[in-house]
Formats: C-alpha cells, structure tokens, sequence
C-alpha cells in the first residue's frame, strides 16, 4: 500500500549536497498568493474568487464538504503531510486518469491551516525504470538546513519493489512544487532473501545520538508481518541490519508502517527523533484492513524495541480507529508541537460513475493517555474555522424510548459534541463473560434491541421519519466485580434503502471510569463520512454511509435513548459547518 510524510529537524547529512548531486536549477519565486488570499493559520479564510470543488450538493450528495478530497479521480493513503515553512503539505496516492486504482503517482496538495487546500501539480511520476509501475507510498524527513527529502517505494520495470530518494528542484519555492529523483535510486532493493512483492512504505527517518539515521520498511518474512530496520550516515547509502527493529508472528504484512515518540508527562507532540526517558515509542502496522499499533520502550543504543503487549495478544486490540480507517501516518508539526494524523477512509459502495473514489480522514492530534496504556485522538483545532450556527443546551432528559431532535445546523455538514449521565447507573446489565468481542456484540445489540442503560447516543444522516439512520450509540455494563463497562457502536445496518453499500457494523469498549467521568462523544458528519471520538477520544470509529433520503437539507441529527432507564445529556453543543476551500492553481 502506501504512506505518509513526517518532519524532525536533526543534524545529519544535508540535502543541499544530494541536490548538487542532481543538478542546480534556476531558482525561481512563487508567490503565496496562489495559497489563498492571504489568510493565516488561525484566521478566517478569504478566496471568493475561487470555486469550491469540494461539495456539489445537486449531483453529489456523498461528496464531502471538510474533508480532504482531490477534485475527482482514486485517491488513497496519504504520503504525508509535513510541515514545512509555514506550510502544510499532504502528499496522497492518486490515479490522474480514473476513479479505480492504478497509474499510481504522488500528488501533492498544500495549505496555511490543515483545513483549506489548494492542488498542485504532481509531485513524482513513474516514468523512471525504478519506477515506472508505480510510485507508491513513502515518507518525509526535514534534514539539516531545513532540507526535505522523500523516500518512497518505486515498483520497478521488474514488477519488484524497491525504495527511492526524491528532493525538492528548488528549495526556494515556498510550495515545493517540482520533485527530482535521485540518479542513485533505488537505494534499497529486496536482497538476502526478501520478498520483492512486499517490501514497501518507508517511514519517517529518524536520527540517533550516533548521527546516524534510521528509517523502517514494511514486509513479510516467513509469513511474519516485520519493519526492516535500515541505517544510513549520508541519507544516499543504505545498510540492512541483521535483524528487523520488530516482528510477529500472528500477522501477515504490514503495509505504511509509523515509529515515532510520544510524551509521558507532556501534552505536546515529540519531534521524531527525540529518544529519552520521558519517551514511549508507538510502532503501528497496517494489516486486516485496519490500523494497530503497539508501545514500547526504543532503545536507540541497540536499536532495541521492547514492548508488553504485542499486536492481536490475547486482550489487547489497540487501533487509531475501529471502523474504515487505514494506511495512515503522523508528522511532527513543529510550529504548534504536535503529532497529527492522516488517514484513508475508502468507499463502501461500489459506484465507479461518481467520478471520484476515496478521501483522507479530518486532521487529528495524537497523544498518550494519561493511564499511559492507550494513544488519544482529536480533531485539530482550526476545525473551529468552519464553525458556524451553534445550537446548544443543558440537562436535558432522555426517558427511555425517547427521541429528541437536534434542530437549527445543517445535519448533513456538522459537528456535535455531547456529554451523558447516569441517575440509575446501578441497573446497568451484567455483562456476559463471553461477550469479549465488541463488534460482535454492537451487532448483536444493535441500536434497535432495548437494554438497561442503553442504547443512547445520536442519530445521525437520519431521514425525518427514521426510516434511514446512522446510530452511534453506547451501552453500559456492569461485571460481577460492580465494574462499569462501556461499550460503543457506529451501527450502519439502517444508513440507507440502497443495497449496494456496505452496512457493517463497528463496536469497541472505551476506557472510562464512570466513578470520575462522564461518557462523551463526539461526530463529525460530512455527509457520507462520520467520524465519531468516543471518551474524549480514546476510542474512535468512522463510518461510510450512504444514504437516498437523508441527504442535503433532508438530513436530521438527533439524540436518542432506546435503554429502559433515563440518561442525561449533561451539554450538547452542535454547530452547522462551512465548505473547506479546495482550489486549484489554475
């Protein structure tokens, strides 16, 4: 598959002299004006003179209003994005010429926010023998002297794949719009044994105390999903260590492998190549169709990974997200000091006609919980830009069997965050000690099957007579310790009369401890993407739907209560979004 860009600034080998190597070329200025009228990260917008390519309601119900799209075509993983300058780059697997994938290239998208893009030419084409079958994922590292570099895998004229150096023409355009490919590529090749139709996505480089870098290859080895660890002192020469930074044996490959830092007792992000005491290591795979990762403790003296739990161990399920979420990465945005998060979100219809197939999830900051047993994930600030048409209230009731609903936003385009209590908590149900898969049990107690305390959460893309709805929806359990067990689900099964969409429904428990908080939510609606941050965002589940009534102005959002006892939604506050700017440079 694919993946994304990251950033540090370390000392190192600098890019100036690979891009000596390749050739100087005329440097030539282009102005920021081609951005977007002269906004700046916190401020509004201002670019009336562009049309909007993001959401065309008339004929486009399913295409989203805020979340990143490319003007038509196949998109899937993000290649990055980095931040660089003042500006955010996203770099994204892209066919030019359909909607299905193929002719993969790297196409490159900038903005001042995260939130407001503009598209730019392709970065990097296949039209070298290292290459020439596709360009597909990689990573950025900023070396020193502020240099970016990308390292991304080429599938060569020999169908095999292999990993290759690109560098910006001119490191003095603020966009970075020209790439060129280094005349050493390819600088890593499946030798000793690997497997060259799966050795792919090269992460983020990252430096130790040494100087010298490292940087992570996805594969399979002996049918075990591994991270192939490489070192280089020059960023050109590249040495396999004898044995991989990690490994298992209960997966397959692991596509868009991510390594990077994250702080124990700070809530800002680690730059990449930090590695000290107050440091956990996050190493996610992508594989099974979704995104898992584990922590551990990074070594950098024997470039040694020492984790507890390992991937798929018995009880430990940890995923950024539990629904359609996949081949994702962070980057260090070292302006704010934060680690963010992209990923892929793919259709779940079949309909090729629409001229466009898949986009990224809403940009999310990332932390370590503050158990330290578990990463939490948030929309990124600027989201408030598109705020508008705020609707809130307080201590409202939800008897059992209630519906309310959620007037006065576009429910199509929103954002809604509420907060629930519980007077009668002690009748929660006993929890089964079998009930240890939580999807299957979200499918088992759909948001339709009463319970004691639950199901209730919202309803969203819900026709006016309820007839399609979207529920993401929580039930309260208790074992036989008194110990409360929150369960969460994004159920789909009713999300539209069409019956050429996938319908699957998503469930996972949320670590909250009911004694000291309450259960919150909340969804970001787009029309056919919902993204739903469960516990202040320690469990997350996005959803694909599609539906014929609810679409546009015809969409409802409301909260609901199908339990037998009464829930209180403490706050709610929704507000109405605004089209995110997607322009083209010409």
């Amino acid at each position: 598959m694919l993946q994304s860009i990251n950033c540090h600034r370390d000392g190192g080998t600098s890019a100036v002299m690979l891009r000596k190597e390749m050739g100087r070329f005329g440097i030539w200025v282009l102005g920021l004006c081609l951005m977007v009228g002269g906004h700046g990260i916190e401020g509004e917008t201002s670019h009336h003179s562009y049309r909007n390519l993001q959401s065309d309601p008339a004929d486009q119900p399913y295409r989203t209003a805020y979340h990143f799209q490319p003007p038509k075509n196949w998109m899937n993983d993000p290649n990055g994005p980095m931040y660089y300058n003042g500006v955010y780059h996203l770099f994204y697997q892209y066919n030019p010429y359909a909607a299905v994938w193929g002719n993969i290239t790297w196409a490159h998208s900038t903005s001042y926010d995260l939130v407001n893009w503009v598209h730019l030419e392709l970065a990097i084409k296949p039209t070298d023998p290292f290459d020439i079958n596709g360009c597909w994922s990689g990573s950025a590292t900023i070396l020193p002297g502020e240099e970016p570099v990308i390292i991304y895998t080429g599938k060569d004229s020999q169908n095999q794949q292999v990993q290759n150096l690109a560098v910006p023409k001119n490191i003095s355009d603020p966009l970075l719009r020209e790439w060129i490919k280094s005349p050493h590529n390819p600088l890593m090749t499946p030798i000793d044994g690997i497997d060259a139709s799966n050795f792919r996505d090269p992460t983020t480089a990252w430096q130790g105390s040494d100087k010298v870098w490292r940087i992570l290859v996805g594969s399979l080895i002996n049918g075990h999903g591994t991270a192939l660890l490489y070192r280089s002192r020059d960023f050109v020469n590249w040495t396999k260590s004898q044995t991989p930074l990690h490994s298992s044996n209960k997966t397959g490959m692991w596509e868009c492998p991510d390594f990077y830092p994250v702080s124990i007792s700070s809530r800002n992000g680690v730059e990449t190549s930090v590695q000290n005491a107050e440091t956990r290591h996050v190493l996610k795979a992508s594989f099974n169709g979704n995104d898992y990762y584990i922590m551990g403790k990074y070594v950098p003296e024997t470039d040694n990974y020492l984790v507890e739990t390992d991937f798929l161990d018995a009880g430990s399920d940890l995923r950024y997200d539990y629904g359609k979420f996949y081949a994702s990465k962070t980057f260090f945005d070292a302006a704010k000091k934060r680690r963010i998060l992209w990923a892929w979100i793919q259709e779940a219809d079949k309909d090729t006609e629409k001229g466009w197939s898949g986009l990224q999830s809403f940009p999310r900051s990332v932390l370590l919980d503050q158990n330290g047993q578990r990463l939490v994930q948030w929309p990124v600030k600027e989201i408030a830009i598109l705020h508008k048409n705020q609707v809130t209230f307080h201590n409202k009731e939800l008897r059992g069997g209630s519906v309310i609903e959620v007037s006065g936003i576009t429910a199509s385009q929103a954002d809604v965050e509420v907060s629930f209590d519980f007077p009668h908590l002690e009748e929660a149900e006993l929890m089964d000690p079998s009930w240890t898969d939580p999807q299957a049990l979200c499918s088992q107690k759909n948001a339709s099957v009463k319970g004691g305390m639950g199901p209730f959460g919202l309803l969203v893309l819900a026709s006016n007579n309820l007839t399609e709805q979207t529920a993401i929806f929580f039930r309260i359990f208790k074992s036989t310790q008194e110990k409360h067990i929150v369960l969460m689900c994004s159920d789909q099964s009713r999300s539209s009369l069409r019956q050429d969409v996938d319908k699957t429904i998503y469930g996972a428990f949320v670590d909250i401890d009911l004694n000291h908080e309450k259960i919150s939510l909340r969804s970001l609606i787009d029309h056919s993407i919902v993204e739903s941050f469960g516990g202040k965002g320690k469990t997350c589940i996005t959803a694909r739907v599609y539906p014929e009534l609810a679409i546009n102005t015809e969409a409802h959002l409301y909260a609901f209560n199908n339990g037998n006892q009464t829930v209180n939604i403490s706050t709610l506050s929704a507000w109405s979004m605004k089209n995110a700017e997607m322009v083209p440079t010409n």
